[in-house]
């Protein structure tokens, strides 16, 4: 029997054990979504699967509540499929392995799919309870959140009737959303140049740069944290000065809104100059441990000999490639003005990868300003430019505004304060929440999003907090009953 379905609240954590049976990585939701369906047609509510994969549930209000202006909880169902290069996972099949650690629940060598997942159970809660009290209920679980926000944007006006939106993918426990960044992807694509005159006399190495925590490209990229691809673009363009070596393959990070944790190359030096090659990586590889110590402790940097290949990339794409993955803006780029402590834009550079006929390099740019997001996109594109890559930016969404009068924040706050003795903190997410798509959609949706404290999302470290379930599934509980009145 499952450990997890026995938590408190059960309500909440029965319903997250059975998503966590469901394999539902993004572009792969079809059983998530037909499991969706039908915990609604179960239930005998009004159920739709739009023609993009969104789910939306109706639940009528219950007595005495029907002057209620009417609530959507909104979350996603798709999970980010990360796991450690020595898990054997498959998300497409495997259920995710999830057990307690403590105060909090996380899982064996993968993410949890706590994002959204956690949220999503809360609202599906709401719907299967026979005791709530509440107004009219709709719950809208969106498709591919995490690569693209594809439901978000494709979801049609007129479908939903509500007025209040809450959004359930929040992660720290006692914070309102109450904005987000909009953001933009910068592709980068270098045709692939290859020479079978493979340096003859030479040792090929895998260059691997392992160990490092990854994470969120919004919620975690003002730590600090290291970045693979550029630990290994850095390394590669030192170790090319000093012995001229040669890159046969690169392979650095996954997921284009997760800070990269693995980047994996095959290079070629000299055979006389292997020796020299391995003490200089290894001082290279000290230097950059000291500089991140205390945000990276696990950093790895090795080398393994590898058989020859039989083709390199060609020296003058291998030196463009270098520069401009070592030169392109990464990490913060500005703080926000009006909200101290708060990222106003930023850059990811996500992945590297080299297929059978480009080498492509993916950047995700957020911002609250549109203004700054697309000047940052521009300056991305204009370095990638003078490599002589071509340059495609796609994906464009747009951020939502901080609104501080808004009748459901106000009254959320309050109750908040009252039920737990002190007062919320107000943030406006360097993320891409769906609520800035939803509220371009529907403008006249009054919204905020909430949720438990989840812990490194989109890394295998990923860990949702306990205590902070039930708190939160009890101020959902009373926000309920106390929704203003149309």
């Amino acid at each position: 029997m499952s450990e997890i379905k026995n938590i408190q609240p059960t309500e909440v954590w029965s319903i997250f054990d059975q998503m966590l049976q469901i394999p539902r990585p993004s572009k792969h939701e079809e059983k998530i979504q037909d499991w969706a369906v039908k915990f609604g047609e179960d239930l005998g509510l009004e159920t739709i699967k739009d023609e993009v994969g969104n789910v939306i549930i109706r639940k009528p209000a219950t007595a005495g509540m029907e002057n209620c202006k009417g609530v959507i909880f909104q979350g996603h169902l798709d999970m980010v499929p990360q796991k450690n290069s020595d898990k054997v996972h498959d998300f497409a099949n495997d259920p995710i392995e999830a057990y307690v650690d403590g105060d909090w629940v996380t899982a064996n060598g993968t993410t949890l799919g706590a994002d959204n997942g956690i949220g999503v159970s809360s609202a599906l809660a709401v719907l299967a309870s026979k005791t709530l009290k509440h107004g009219p209920v709709e719950v809208l679980l969106t498709a591919t959140e995490e690569t693209g926000m594809d439901g978000a944007i494709g979801l049609k006006a007129g479908l939903l009737n509500g007025e209040i939106l809450i959004n359930t993918d929040t992660e720290d426990e006692g914070t309102f959303s109450i904005g987000c960044a909009g953001g933009i992807d910068v592709i980068a694509s270098f045709k692939k140049k290859m020479t079978q005159k493979v340096p003859k006399k030479s040792t090929a190495f895998n260059l691997k740069v392992t160990g490092l925590k990854g994470g969120h490209s919004g919620v975690d990229i003002h730590l600090g944290r290291g970045n693979a691809n550029k630990v290994f673009f850095r390394i590669l363009k030192e170790v090319n000065a000093a012995f001229g070596v040669s890159l046969a393959d690169i392979q650095g990070g996954s997921l284009r809104n997760a800070i990269p944790r693995e980047a994996f190359g095959l290079v070629l030096v000299k055979a006389k100059d292997a020796d020299d090659f391995v003490a200089k990586v290894g001082v290279l590889a000290e230097e950059i441990k000291a500089e991140l110590i205390n945000v990276e402790p696990n950093l790895s940097i090795e080398l393994e000999t590898a058989e020859m290949p039989k083709a390199i990339i060609k020296k003058g794409l291998q030196k463009k490639l270098t520069n401009a993955v070592w030169a392109a803006p990464n990490d913060v780029v500005r703080m926000s003005d009006t909200m101290p402590g708060t990222v106003e834009t930023s850059s990811n550079l996500a992945i590297v990868k080299a297929g059978e006929k480009t080498i492509e390099v993916s950047c995700l740019v957020r911002s609250f300003s549109e203004t700054a997001k697309n000047a940052l996109a521009s300056r991305l594109e204009s370095t990638f430019k003078l490599a002589g890559a071509s340059v495609v930016l796609e994906g464009s969404y747009p951020g939502w505004k901080p609104d501080v009068q808004s009748e459901i924040l106000e009254v959320m706050k309050n109750l908040y304060t009252k039920q737990f003795g002190n007062a919320p903190e107000l943030l406006a997410m360097h993320a891409g929440l769906e609520c800035g798509i939803l509220g371009s959609t529907y403008t006249n949706w009054d919204m905020i999003s909430i949720g438990p404290t989840i812990k490194f999302p989109h890394s295998p470290d990923e860990k949702v907090n306990i205590k902070t379930v039930q708190k939160y599934w009890e101020f959902l509980v009373a926000t309920l009953e106390n929704i203003p009145v149309k």
